[in-house]
Formats: C-alpha cells, structure tokens, sequence
C-alpha cells in the first residue's frame, strides 16, 4: 500500500486549482492525469530574460523585462490586423506592444494609458521600430520580482499555455513531501547530489541544473533496477520443477539444416537453466529469421521428453497462428499433441483444448492472452515462452506463472536488437542468451533509399518484379498516431496498386478479422496475391520466404529497430533481396542519419544502439503503445552513466543493507512507490 507521505502528490489533475474538464484535455493529451505526472514533467528548455532599464536595438532577439509606461493606442480598421499599443521607457524610447486577435478592450484594460507596468516579452526590430509581440507578463512594477531570469518552458498541447502550466508545476510542487533518502551515504557525497525534493524543485526553476537532473534520473533507474531484483529475488525463492529430456524427441526432428553455433550454445544455455530446482528466467534475442523458433522448440521438446507440458505465447493472433504451423511443420513425424487457443476458438473446439490441457493430452498449447484466463487450467505446466516480450509485460508474466503449481521456467523472446543498457533496465531480472549468427541461406539485404517523388519509378520496379515470378512487401507510412488514419494509408495504397496489378494485390491490417487475415496471409502464401500491403503488423509476424522485395512507404517517419525488423522479412531465400526505403522530400537531421545507417549496415545491435541515442528507450521496445512503463527523467545518456552505480547500489542494499526492513529499505521502499515499482514491494520476504 502506498505510504501516506505520498497520496497528495498522487491525487488526481483535478485537485489542483483551475484545473476542470477543458483544461484537463490538453492535459491528458501531455499524460498528465495526476499531480505528480505533473512534476515529472521537466522543463525541455528555458528562457534568458533580461532586465534592462533602457529599450536598446542591440537586445533584438532576446526576452527582455522592463518597466514601461503606456503613451498612446493604435488600432486598424482591418479585424485581422493587430492591435498595438505605444510605450516608452523612462528615457524616452518606444516600443510597440503588438497583440493579435484579441478585442481591443484587453490590451486597454491591462495597460491603462499613462500607468506605469513590468513588460516581458522578446524585444525584436521591425523596421526601424522596436516592438515586443504578445508580451508573456505585464504586471505592476512592485511585482516584477516574482518574475525569474531565468523561466523554464515545457512541452505543450494545444489549448495549454506556457505560463498555465507552470502554475499548475508550482502547485504539483508544493504537494511534493520531503522523503528519507534512499541513496547510499558514500555515493551520494561522491556524486554531490541534492536531496530529492530539492532536486525537483532545482530543476523546475534552471533546466541546466545537471546536479538535479542526475540526481532524479539515478532515483528512476534505482527504482527500476532495484524492482527488477526483487522480481528476480522472488523468483529464485519459489520452488521450480527440474526438467531434464531424454533427447529422444529433438533426434526425431528432421531439419533441412544443422543448427548454427549461437543457436546451439542458446539451447545449452536453456537446458541448463531448466534442469535447476529454480525457475528459469532467459531473455532470447535476435534478429527476425535468426533462429529464435527453433531454439524454443528444442526447448518445448525437451519439456515434453520429461513428462511436462509447454506453452507459447504470441501478442498477437496472426502470429500465434504462424507460430502454430512453424512447430507443426517442425515437429513433423514426432508423437506430440501441439493446440492453439486464441480468442476465436469457441464452442467444442475450446472445450477439446481445454479438457487436453487439463488431462495432459496436449503437449504444447501456442496461443495469445486467451491462455492467461482463469478457465485454462494445465495438468503440469514446467515451461512458458512468451514472444515479444515487451508487448506484455511483468505482471503478465507473473500471471501465466500462477497457472503452475510450481512456478515454470520462463523463456521469453525478442526480434528487437535491444541496448545493453535497456535489457538491464526492462529485462535487469533474466539471464540473456542472444542469436547473432544467421543460418544458412539468409542473404545480405541491399538497402536504397528513394523520395516519395520517384514513386512512379518504384512502381515500375515492382512490375519488372512481379513480372519476373517475384513477390513483394508494400509497408505504409505510419501517418499519425491513429490506428484509424494508418489504415486508411494502407487501403489508400492498395487501392492504387489494385489499378496497375488488380486482384494480385492484398492487404493486411490489424483492425481486419482472423478469417479475413488468414485468407490475405493465404493468398500471399500461396502466391496468388503477389504484393502484401500492409501496415506494421507485419513487423512481429507474417513470414513468406519467397518474398525478396519490400518497399516501405513514409520511412522517414519510422525508428531504426522497427525499419531494421521490417526489412528482415526478406532475404531467407537464395535470391538477392531489396528493401526500397521512400522518403519524403525534406528529411530532418535524425531522420537522414537513420535512413543512411539503414543503407550501411544489417547489423541490429549497432542499430538498436543508435535507436536508442537518437529516439529513446520508449520507442525502441514498443512501450509507448503498449503501456509498458517507460523512463520519464532518465535520458539514454543518464541510462550509460548512472545504470550500473544503481545496479551496484540495489545489490548493496538487498545483499547488505537489510532489504527493505531496516531504515534505508524503509526509504527504498517509498522511493519504489514514488516511480510506481510498487508490484515488486511484496516480493521480498522482509518487505
């Protein structure tokens, strides 16, 4: 339960004054739902005012603060023209305060004729005239000391200003309690950090505060690392089931070639982890058609050689489908029962899969979420491999643990390179085996990137392709933030392609139904249809390896990880394959350094490292729309300096400092509670 200390910092936006149902959309739009989403909203830059006594053309371009007295109106004929009013300083000079659509009944208001007032605003020239537009402050003179040099400026939303938000981070602040430290003594005197509360308000009144900025960055990541071991902790402390095979299943397996080394030395890894009275917990990753299904599959059979049972779990029922027919065609000849279970099993189907499940009948369940449900009940679950890991998340873990007497041995899986730095901040609680061989076969992909100008060339390129007996990938662009407006890209595309290839073309999007995916996949498959348009639901499934050519539409608005898995789905055949990347016609500087990385290498973990720097973690591992947590205060450069002082710190405290029972475990505690790690509290005996 949340210590008392911190409910006024987690009470709802409304709480705080002036805050009603208009302001609170452009709020929830920020993610600022309470008052402490508040104060972690960090200022991204700030403003210099200067105080001056004299208007000078040499302070042109800067934002100024300076007592002014109001000399005359000046207002047009025209509604749309502004509407100025003349004001000197106490030597004479003018300026011109410029507002635009406003009544001109404010401006008089606020600067009465002849009444001396602070004015701040950015001094610029027009012409030979100096003038200040929108001023951001006019107050009596006596109050011009509670405007700072130095202002902080935030991220906005439309309908939220500047100077609103500010005062509702004032409000948040002054909720903000001061809390016992949970920082090591000896670290935090080497580091010369301020205190927490301190560190928050430091930041709000000098965004280059980079003692505070640190300080509240090394508080997030010791939050996440020190859960992160508790999980683990808590783990290692159940009793697990040794699962140990005969072999005598993988001997059956008749595969078209060997195993390569890095997937050979992964399953050893594996066994040995399943083979200990703990549970396992390991990270798989590599890159798409690096081998990741077989190494599972190996590691199913081997569950199922001892007797026990095993399930796979997909984010999504596309690929839980794929899933499904990769370990069918596999397991080919072998003698085990493999069922699927998704949300469009019903009726007799699910009651089948269910009574297997129970009685031991079926071997090896793939499905999505639908297995977590509380009807799925297995006879004797020793082995859990869950796909895309991100996508879920702990407590979804933790979940599909609870369906064993014993906790079963978990082996989760990604196709997204990841960071160093991020498999120890989102997966710091697993033992980490990584694919970086391809097997044989997969060739190298020519990456060119084009302007959506040459479209028309594209076009004809895809023909000469199709034409030759190829088969082709067409990615639209991701247009916004809307499952809506994506797909309507995808069938825009579609529709246009349609009129040059007709009914060889196909689509495939998130919102269609399993039937209706399935028959796309199928025409794709089979190659009746010879192009797939698609929107990115392709990047975690859809595998055709016949398929040697894929075009991606809008590249420059897509991160490199996901660029980097959407061009993995070519190049399993002997054929060399193509990934056209079109662009638009002005590229920003990071989108230019992402496309030219793109042309020079295949190499995910280099990718995913320059992901991290130029996009950040939220992007790289899908949290921003899956809901997994993300950093708020951590930048990816705080995650290279601070990750492993914090790693070493958390290990201190749990191994000796008493754990969260004595006195700085109290305040690790609340500090867990405070970046909500809170699920890991009740993790630890002495907690």
């Amino acid at each position: 339960m949340r210590p008392d200390i911190l409910n006024p910092l987690f009470t709802e936006i409304e709480a705080l004054k002036g805050v009603g149902p208009t302001l609170a959309k452009p709020l929830e739009r920020l993610g600022l739902a309470r008052a402490v989403d508040v104060a972690f909203h960090l200022p991204v830059s700030f403003i210099d005012r200067r105080m001056v006594d004299e208007l000078i053309l040499g302070d042109s371009g800067r934002v100024i603060g300076i007592t002014l007295t109001p000399t005359d109106y000046r207002a047009s004929g025209s509604a749309r023209a502004p509407f100025r009013v003349i004001a000197q300083d106490r030597h004479g000079n003018s300026v011109a305060l410029v507002y635009f659509g406003r009544n001109s009944a404010w401006p008089r208001k606020l600067l009465p004729l002849g009444e001396a007032k602070f004015v701040s605003g950015k001094l610029e020239a027009y012409g030979d005239n100096l003038q200040i537009v929108h001023p951001d402050h006019v107050l009596p003179p006596e109050e011009a000391v509670t405007i700072p040099a130095r202002e902080p400026v935030y991220g906005l939303s439309e309908g939220l200003t500047n100077n609103r938000l500010r005062d509702l981070v004032a409000q948040a602040l002054a909720r903000a309690p001061e809390l016992p430290e949970w920082i090591e003594p000896s670290l935090l005197a080497r580091k010369g950090w301020p205190g927490w509360r301190e560190a928050l308000h430091r930041i709000h009144a000098d965004p280059t505060d980079a003692l505070a900025r640190e300080r509240l960055a090394y508080d997030e990541i010791f939050a996440g690392q020190l859960a992160l071991m508790l999980v683990r902790q808590s783990s290692r402390r159940r009793r697990g089931v040794p699962v140990a095979g005969d072999g005598r299943l993988r001997a059956m397996l008749k595969l078209p070639f060997a195993p390569t080394g890095a997937q050979s030395r992964a399953f050893m890894e594996i066994e040995g982890d399943m083979a200990q009275p703990v549970p396992m917990l390991r990270l798989l990753q590599g890159d798409v058609g690096s081998g990741k299904t077989l190494v599972a599959l190996m590691a199913l059979l081997n569950t199922v050689e001892a007797g026990a049972q095993g399930a796979l779990l997909a984010p999504t029922e596309i690929l839980a489908r794929q899933h499904y027919e990769t370990l069918r065609r596999m397991a080919s000849g072998l003698p085990v029962n493999i069922a699927i279970l998704t949300g469009r099993e019903k009726g007799k189907a699910r009651e089948s899969t269910l009574m297997g499940l129970a009685d031991g009948s079926i071997d090896i369940l793939v499905g999505t979420h639908a297995i977590f449900q509380d009807a799925v009940r297995y006879k004797n679950l020793a082995l859990a491999v869950i796909d895309e890991q991100h996508r879920f998340g702990v407590a979804q873990r933790m979940m599909l643990a609870a369906k064993a007497e014993r906790a079963p041995h978990l082996l989760v899986m990604t196709a997204t390179p990841i960071p160093r730095t991020l498999t120890l901040t989102y997966y710091g609680e697993m033992d980490v085996s990584r694919l970086d061989e391809m097997p044989p076969g997969r060739q190298p992909i020519q990456t060119v990137v084009m302007s959506s100008g040459r479209l028309d060339e594209v076009v004809e390129a895809l023909a000469r392709h199709v034409e030759g007996g190829g088969q082709a990938y067409w990615v639209c662009p991701l247009v916004e933030e809307s499952e809506n407006s994506d797909l309507a890209a995808a069938e825009a595309r579609a529709e246009t392609l349609r009129m040059r290839f007709g009914e060889r073309v196909a689509i495939v999007h998130g919102r269609m139904k399993g039937p209706e995916k399935d028959a796309a996949m199928e025409a794709f498959a089979s190659a009746r249809a010879k192009i797939l348009v698609a929107t990115t639901v392709i990047e975690v499934g859809v595998d055709v390896p016949n398929s040697n050519l894929i075009i991606i539409e809008g590249a420059d608005r897509f991160g490199l990880a996901q660029l980097h898995q959407l061009r993995g789905r070519v190049g399993r055949g002997q054929n060399q394959s193509v990934c056209i990347l079109l662009r638009g016609n002005a590229l920003s500087e990071t989108a230019r350094a992402r496309l030219a990385l793109m042309r020079e290498t295949n190499d995910g973990f280099r990718i995913a490292e320059e992901d991290l720097r130029l996009r950040g973690a939220g992007e790289i591992l899908g949290t921003r729309q899956s809901g997994e947590q993300q950093l708020k205060l951590a930048t990816p450069e705080h995650l290279s300096a601070l990750l492993d002082p914090a790693r070493d710190d958390a290990h201190l405290l749990i191994d000796r400092d008493g754990g969260l029972s004595e006195a700085r475990g109290q305040a690790a505690r609340t500090c867990l509670y405070l970046f909500e790690r809170d699920a890991a509290v009740g993790l630890l005996r002495s907690g």
